[in-house]
């Protein structure tokens, strides 16, 4: 079969995945049930069961993965409609998304021990935070294995959209402002998707916090790791 086709397979399968997960959030409208997670959901259980190499997939799946980019700059457009408000709250989100990609770090760290992994496996959970760009380049430049700091970034990213509903009522979090920080501190692009979905302006926070705590992270985890680790 030649790369054309499965290319184009693999794209087309994928927006079907991604209106499957779309259509369940609209009947039931349950965070966890986020189309960015039923898709992945569908995705990841299709190729195991029909046996398809991830390899295979990213012929297509590369395609996709060029229109990262231009995503991420349409996340502007939001911003610049609530740039006036964004200014006032500028100490607010900045401060809360510094105290959450250092509690992100610490709690990594402090979980690796308590389990008793290698030190390879720390660097790699360390930057879990951030995006996977960010997440791969920092645990490589610390020791780590970039696919398993990409795995565990994923894991923080679906995991934080699934809890976030109940973890956000359990500590009466209701503004805007407050649930775009964690969302995008804790759970970067995935969260930030599911912010945009709820509300553009908390998009927009949850926006400012994936790319602020990306970089923090980039610059404090090597710190930490030297420090704890």
């Amino acid at each position: 079969m030649s790369n054309l086709i499965i290319g184009l397979t693999a794209v087309i399968g994928t927006i079907i995945c991604y209106f499957i997960g779309l259509k369940i959030y609209q009947q039931w409208r349950y965070t966890f049930l986020a189309p960015v997670i039923i898709a992945t959901l569908i995705l990841v259980l299709s190729l195991l069961f029909f046996q398809i190499p991830y390899e295979t997939y990213m012929i297509g799946g590369g395609w996709i993965n060029h229109l990262l980019g231009p995503a991420v700059v349409a996340l502007a457009y939001p911003l610049y409609e609530h740039r006036d408000t964004m200014k006032q709250l500028t100490f607010p989100i900045l401060t809360g998304t510094v105290i959450g990609a250092v509690i992100g770090i610490s709690s990594g760290i402090l979980l690796s021990k308590w389990w008793g992994v290698s030190e390879e496996v720390i660097y790699s959970l360390i930057p879990k935070n951030s995006t996977t760009p960010v997440a791969m380049e920092v645990a490589s430049g610390m020791g780590g294995v970039e696919s398993l700091a990409a795995v565990f970034v994923m894991i923080a990213g679906i995991g934080g959209s699934m809890l976030s509903s109940f973890v956000l009522k359990f500590t009466r979090i209701y503004h805007y402002t407050g649930t775009g920080v964690g969302l995008g501190s804790a759970s970067h692009a995935i969260g930030t998707a599911i912010a945009m979905e709820r509300d553009s302006f908390e998009g927009s926070v949850s926006t400012i916090a994936m790319v602020v705590s990306a970089m923090v992270v980039s610059v404090i985890a090597p710190l930490f790791a030297g420090w704890w680790v």
